[in-house]
């Protein structure tokens, strides 16, 4: 059997310490399948003295946590601080600058720096590594790089974030509004106390962009992502959702076409949408993640599970591990970075689809006829409609929704401009496509 692997840890969270107990309940079995052992030998954090339930007496203790690349007796430095820049960039850096293997859990550091952070590992002959990156313990990384290598990517589009699927699966199940199960969500842990980068969809973003690379071959383009989130979205729009037969789930889609003169046109949408009942997403519920990958010969393919947590996360850097202890020389977006095209925007406008539409409106004659207007002038069909007034209550806005017949996002779009500024709307009104 090899020498064992030598790692060093920095970040000595939750995912940090599953990760030594992983190594540590798992060791035999893990050293089984590596082909050889597992040790750590160096951890950095921020607070030395704080009580994590573990003991750190065998591991070397480095205060500047890029110190760990410099050290002669590790191989793979695993940086489970987070954050797109500062410390973890700087070590992810000079850790494969100093040809060592790197293994991250950091989706904004990949999203934003992941072809400087490739083209280093190439150049130094290092492997990076991110599975925990994207989904937690779902191989969706390894699933779409090495599974369905054989594959032409035609569409990956999934739930990212568990936050927020947790949060719109209680307000359909509960009927209780967005602001009310976001509370519930940090108290129990499933939010952070400052849920922006979750509600918003940008934390979906930034693995949605780092799965379209992985998927198309393409360059990272997190800027290119469309992004929107649940913030707005009202129990009284769940309900409507479910008259219709659908369920609201929080997407990233991304889909990637030949361009005139041979590039590519890549499309990268995070938003929220209305999922068939009898789409496999629909039944995806609390904070858990799933991603599909169609293929041209493999067709649809479903990852499922666990987003986040400690256990899960651990498992899939414990899995970098093992894939580097094996020896794999696999390119961290499958292609060597030069290999991977450069793509262009896509104007969504031509786009078809069905959209949800609704508007918080004045209670009073002509409103509903002004918005039916500017969607005729627009060339927006209507599919079904409905409004929910307050018969008692004149003085507060009440919902008009629509359903659109197919059509292209242009038209859409169009119309809410010939809307906007109008008297008769107390708020600007909500889009969602229909997924299909």
């Amino acid at each position: 059997m090899a020498a064992n692997l030598r790692i060093a840890l920095a970040g000595l969270g939750t995912v940090g310490t599953g990760v030594i107990r992983l190594l540590a309940d798992n060791g035999a079995l893990i050293a089984s399948r590596a082909g050889r052992g597992i040790d750590i030998v160096a951890v950095s954090a921020r607070d030395r003295q704080r009580d994590r339930g573990i003991d750190l007496a065998p591991y070397a203790w480095e205060d500047d946590m890029t110190a760990l690349a410099a050290r002669d007796d590790v191989d793979v430095v695993v940086e489970l601080v987070g954050g797109s820049d500062g410390p973890a960039l700087a070590l992810a850096r000079s850790t494969l600058g100093a040809g060592k293997s790197l293994v991250t859990a950091n989706k904004a550091m990949i999203a934003h720096h992941g072809l400087e952070l490739a083209r280093l590992a190439e150049d130094h002959a290092a492997r990076l590594r991110y599975e925990a990156a994207v989904a937690g313990g779902i191989p969706i990384v390894k699933g779409l790089g090495e599974g369905a290598a054989a594959n032409r990517i035609e569409r990956i589009y999934g739930i990212l974030n568990g936050t927020c699927n947790y949060i719109l699966s209680e307000m359909e199940d509960t009927g209780r509004d967005f602001a009310e199960v976001l509370s519930e969500a940090q108290a129990l842990g499933y939010a952070e106390a400052d849920p922006t980068f979750d509600v918003e969809g940008v934390d979906a973003a930034h693995k949605l962009a780092i799965l379209a690379s992985l998927g198309f071959g393409t360059r990272l383009d997190f800027d290119g992502v469309e992004i929107d989130g649940i913030s707005r979205i009202r129990a009284a729009d769940i309900a409507q959702a479910g008259a219709l037969g659908y369920v609201i789930r929080l997407i990233g889609l991304a889909d990637c076409e030949l361009a005139g003169g041979g590039g590519r046109h890549l499309f990268q949408r995070v938003a929220p949408y209305l999922v068939p009942v009898s789409h496999p997403l629909a039944g995806v519920d609390g904070p858990t993640n799933a991603v599909v990958a169609e293929g041209n010969f493999v067709g649809r393919l479903l990852f499922e599970g666990a987003g986040a947590g400690d256990g899960p996360t651990a498992s899939a850097v414990v899995a970098d591990l093992v894939d580097i202890a094996r020896g794999s020389a696999a390119p961290a977006f499958s292609l060597p970075v030069e290999a991977l095209e450069a793509s262009a925007p896509v104007d969504p406008g031509h786009r078809r689809n069905r959209a949800y539409l609704r508007f918080m409106v004045a209670d009073r004659p002509g409103v509903l006829a002004e918005i039916t207007a500017a969607l005729r002038d627009a060339g927006v069909s209507i599919e079904s409609m409905i409004q929910l007034g307050h018969p008692d209550d004149e003085e507060n806005p009440v919902l008009v929704a629509m359903v659109t017949h197919e059509g292209p996002e242009s038209a859409v779009t169009k119309a809410l401009d010939l809307l906007a500024g109008s008297a008769s709307l107390a708020e600007e009104p909500l889009v969602m496509r229909l997924l299909g």
